[in-house]
């Protein structure tokens, strides 16, 4: 994850000089969502909100907690309106970047903790925007509906009509 989007649709910057652990809890104003909304091609982002614990070990900071959201979005099939409940355990750590001049040629071992680590730079990290990018990541942009088989059944769309693949057979069967 960057710590940086163009849209800053969330953001909320902590700066490290006027910084104290403990809790936080941060709501999407009606404007937020809607930008997310549009941000993730979502229908509608009814709510988002996160509640967080802070907490500085030396430069690194652990945000843990749970974020909270109720979004509506198109079935990937019918594209009725999919109403989805999202309730998940966060743990962010965001790790200053490294000043270390790393060659092009030099060989990077990656840990599994390093994947959930967010750089920052300038004693400044974007909390928001790591929990917009969380948000993204919690729904399941190809979810079906109900009506999804019946589209299929009807024969006017479904995955195996429309890719690459099913075009080359209907061209085969002629």
């Amino acid at each position: 994850m960057s710590n940086q989007h163009a849209g800053g649709e969330f953001s909320h910057v902590i700066d490290l000089r006027h910084y104290e652990d403990g809790p936080l809890n941060l709501t999407a104003t009606p404007q937020q969502c809607k930008d997310l909304a549009r941000r993730f091609d979502l229908r509608v982002v009814k709510h988002l909100s996160v509640k967080l614990t802070l907490l500085r070990e030396g430069p690194v900071v652990t945000a843990t907690g749970r974020m909270q959201a109720a979004i509506v979005q198109a079935c990937a099939i019918s594209g009725e309106d999919l109403p989805v409940s999202i309730n998940e355990a966060l743990k962010l750590r965001f790790v200053p970047e490294s000043t270390a001049a790393i060659e092009p040629d030099d060989e990077i071992e990656i840990t599994e903790t390093d994947c959930d680590e967010i750089p920052f730079a300038d004693n400044r990290f974007d909390l928001g925007e790591a929990v917009a990018q969380s948000l993204g990541l919690a729904f399941d942009p190809y979810a079906e509906g109900p009506e999804a088989e019946a589209v299929r059944a009807s024969g006017l769309l479904g995955l195996e009509n429309t890719s690459p693949f099913a075009a080359l057979a209907a061209l085969k069967k002629d």
